[in-house]
């Protein structure tokens, strides 16, 4: 879609090149965002039922987490209620248009164009945003002593 939309102008020649560029971009975009994604937040399907019933009711889920951080000792409570804090004043702490982009593509699960298109910027722009939000965030936290 990406090459019809951008690139239908072209000589034909070249569109097997600008193909394997774009192919190869979203491919290392899905990448990156997988890895920030499971570096820094929980899916859903991490809740699922260990019944394997298939059914999936994220009430009865928050229940059980409820009932294992009652069973958690005070201390690993306070200990994960303070990285969740430090994580969150970090956050707060990167530039605005970094924290931005971020959450748009992290947190929203937006894409590169649609985060562009939001922010008013190139996707370039988005990308090199996100690219030294993860870079801050990963240096801060790790001088705090917390590895995701």
């Amino acid at each position: 879609m990406k090459l019809a939309q951008h690139y239908g102008h072209k000589p034909v020649d070249e569109l097997p090149m600008l193909f394997q560029r774009i192919l190869s971009n979203c491919t290392l975009d899905w990448f990156r965002r997988q890895k920030t994604q499971n570096a820094l937040f929980t899916h859903l399907g991490d809740f699922d039922s260990t019944e394997g019933d298939g059914e999936f009711d994220i009430l009865e889920t928050l229940l059980q987490s409820d009932a294992v951080d009652q069973v958690q000792s005070p201390q690993g409570q306070t200990e994960r209620a303070q990285t969740l804090r430090s994580i969150e004043a970090e956050i707060q702490v990167l530039p605005a248009r970094q924290r931005e982009a971020f959450l748009m593509r992290y947190w929203e699960d937006m894409d590169v164009a649609e985060t562009a298109s939001a922010m008013g910027c190139s996707q370039g722009s988005v990308k090199t945003h996100c690219s030294r939000a993860v870079a801050a965030l990963s240096k801060a936290l790790r001088a705090k002593g917390i590895f995701l």
